[in-house]
């Protein structure tokens, strides 16, 4: 694989950074804007990632309006606050109806507005403006984009109900219908944008990923949404390769890495593909951006410090076992090792004489990975995928009973939302918890406290209003009070030491705060700092990762443990 060089990379005048969080996105984004003005192009580069730290790149304050980054010439920046855009949008959406319906009604349209469909929406309402504007298109010779717009959000665009009356409130299922109220005036700005999206010629999606398994199958995955919608001229970036190991840690590291590369989904494996290696800095100011993509590096200089002693997830168990806890989630993002982190909760309060019921909705099933023989941990499987099916083909069949065939391609195109999903799967979750006979129950990834609001207001919204707004099953309605006393349900927040995976989880906590759920402990998975290593590189990356230690010791109120960096091999070899 060669090394990634903007400069001989034929690159398209419109680029995408696109991937998983903590991949490197805004990274490698900044420092092929970077490279390229210094090569004499213009470049503007336009950030929508919620979770972006662009300003902290550049070190320097950024609007919603392209300007000059200080020190290289030729090249200009805006960033976008998503959250903030998606806030006015649902506030312009509501505004009419206020006093008009009842308040339960209002709180229903204002949740459904409240998810990642409306801000995948308002961050495309910002890609528009760049992708459709004559002026900006002749003024610069490349611009890009950190972070693409995800396939369902262009389906729905493209759909021709998106631009009907036909908004207001879905009547026959739960989701986060609505989020394209009021776009009509925009329709031909938004298929100028789709066009262009779609046209090999002007835009390259450029798909960031780890060479770790995990950041390799979420790669697939947007690679594959992508190409259904015509977003087939991609390119691959591995970043964070480790090139030379010198002690036993770096060596595990390498060799998986290895690995996982040799065995990339065939899907990626056929895309042209470049990669960047592990640095020892974190990127930021113009020197390590600069720095970045050459291959003459500074010298590392890393004093071995005194190792810490964390404090370890036997804590959370204990605190557990103590508040006689029945329902344990661990939440997070993907690739934090939320399953890994159940799989030790089970195997400790199994140790502890609990019987453990524990379950999952991954779909690659991680669970089946790791040799769980301990008759006291029940393990089950829920599969997405089919519970999703299953909650659309109902809604569906209502749909079709009284509405068009374009609404019905409406409905259906938003139950493939992310909002849609967490429900179905929420569903499913509460049938597990319902049934068990455990004493605990471990249920690996969490509901968001979006969907837990969603299902609240739409169960409000159907006993004020004459009209069903899908069925809430007992089970739910039994579930939520049980997963908001803070006496039964515990749920974990997983995260890396790294700067996305902490912002993210910041994001997450404050979703849970709005759903009055239960969230007190931390797990800072994967820290290389609680790992002995000669390595200079590995070092020097440890020593990076005491500031977020930090401020989850802080968020947390000190309830937090701190994991070691293991290998695939290590973790699914997990005796249980």
């Amino acid at each position: 694989m060669n090394l990634y060089d903007p400069l001989t990379a034929n690159l398209t005048h419109y680029l995408f950074f696109t991937g998983k969080g903590g991949v490197g996105k805004t990274t490698m984004a900044t420092a092929t804007a970077v490279k390229l003005a210094d090569a004499g192009k213009r470049v503007m580069i336009v950030s929508t990632d919620p979770a972006s730290n662009l300003q902290d790149v550049f070190e320097t304050k950024l609007t919603n309006q392209p300007q000059p980054v200080p020190g290289v010439a030729g090249l200009d920046a805006a960033n976008f606050d998503p959250i903030v855009a998606a806030k006015e949008y649902r506030d312009r959406v509501v505004a009419p109806y206020r006093g008009v319906l009842p308040e339960a009604a209002i709180q229903n349209m204002s949740e459904q507005l409240s998810g990642s469909c409306t801000v995948e929406i308002a961050s495309f309402n910002e890609f528009a403006k760049f992708l459709t504007n004559p002026t900006i298109d002749q003024r610069y010779d490349y611009i890009i984009f950190d972070t693409a717009p995800t396939g369902h959000a262009l389906r729905m665009l493209q759909l021709p109900s998106a631009w009907s009356n036909y908004l207001d409130h879905n009547q026959e299922g739960a989701s986060c219908l609505g989020q394209l109220a009021g776009l009509g005036k925009q329709k031909a700005t938004y298929q100028k944008a789709v066009e262009t999206l779609n046209n090999a010629d002007l835009t390259t999606l450029m798909l960031v990923t780890r060479p770790q398994r995990a950041s390799l199958i979420e790669t697939k995955r947007a690679a594959h949404e992508l190409a259904e919608i015509g977003m087939t001229n991609q390119r691959l970036i591995v970043n964070g390769v480790l090139e030379e190991p010198t002690d036993a840690a770096s060596q595990t590291i390498y060799g998986q890495q290895q690995a996982d590369l040799r065995d990339m989904p065939g899907v990626l494996s056929q895309l042209p593909s470049a990669e960047v290696p592990l640095r020892a800095y974190n990127v930021t100011g113009l020197t390590n951006i600069r720095a970045l993509l050459q291959v003459q590096q500074p010298t590392i200089t890393v004093q071995s410090g005194q190792h810490i002693a964390f404090p370890s997830i036997d804590r959370i168990v204990t605190d557990l076992i103590r508040e006689d806890k029945h329902i344990v989630f661990t939440m997070g993002k993907g690739g934090v090792g939320k399953t890994t982190v159940a799989v030790q909760l089970a195997k400790k309060l199994s140790a502890h004489h609990k019987t453990v019921h524990l379950a999952t909705t991954d779909p690659a099933d991680h669970l089946s990975l790791f040799k769980i023989d301990d008759p006291a941990i029940t393990v089950s499987h829920i599969d997405e995928q089919q519970v999703l099916k299953d909650y659309q083909d109902d809604v569906l069949a209502k749909s079709r009973q009284t509405m068009s065939a374009d609404d019905v391609d409406y409905i259906a195109e938003d139950l493939r939302s992310p909002c849609t999903q967490d429900i179905a799967v929420f569903r499913a979750f509460a049938n597990v918890v319902a049934q068990s006979d455990s004493d605990v129950v471990v249920l690996d990834t969490a509901p968001t406290g979006h969907t837990l609001l969603l299902l609240n207001s739409t169960e409000n919204y159907a006993k004020e209003v004459k009209r069903t707004t899908g069925e809430v099953p007992q089970a739910v309605r039994d579930l939520l009070p049980r997963l908001q006393d803070a006496k039964q349900t515990e749920i974990i927040t997983v995260t890396l030491p790294e700067t996305t995976p902490i912002a993210e989880s910041l994001r997450l906590n404050a979703d849970l705060e709005r759903a009055k759920m239960p969230h007190k402990w931390w797990v800072v998975n994967q820290s290389m700092l609680a790992v002995n290593t000669t390595n200079s590189i590995l070092q020097a990356r440890a020593k990076g990762e005491m500031k977020w230690i930090d401020q989850v010791k802080a968020v947390s109120n000190g309830y937090y443990a701190v994991e070691k960096w293991q290998s695939n091999y290590e973790q699914v070899n997990l005796t249980v």
